[in-house]
């Protein structure tokens, strides 16, 4: 399970970043909603963490069981920053969804593209 997750963070991510230089691309609903999917998640952390713990302080365990569980760890570890990195982006993202870009008149857009023009020089 931890590492379907941590798969599907990964995958998500690299979805959400191909929208990072054109966010207008994406509504408000598909932003919040993973938004609150990720976060969601991220609040089953601690509960993945304990049990790992848990499991590592039994006795009798193999050593390929041991390393299994530093592993997964690992994974856990690395599928949070990934959650993170993702709810970031998606924070970052839902200024420049396509109900944003609409919201603003002629004036506010040109504006926008003179400076994005500027800086890109």
């Amino acid at each position: 399970m931890i590492d379907g997750q941590l798969e599907t963070a990964q995958e998500q991510y690299d979805s959400l970043s191909k929208a990072q230089s054109k966010p207008h691309v994406l509504d408000d609903n598909t932003v919040y909603r993973v938004i609150q999917s990720y976060t969601e998640q991220l609040e089953f952390a601690p509960v993945y963490e304990k049990q790992l713990e848990k499991w590592q302080q039994e006795t009798g365990l193999s050593s390929m069981q041991r390393s299994e569980l530093q592993r997964l760890q690992k994974q856990v570890s690395q599928w949070k920053q990934d959650v993170t990195d993702i709810l970031d982006l998606a924070n970052e993202l839902k200024e420049g969804t396509i109900e944003k870009v609409l919201s603003k008149s002629d004036f506010e857009l040109g504006l926008e593209v003179l400076k994005k023009c500027t800086d890109d020089k």
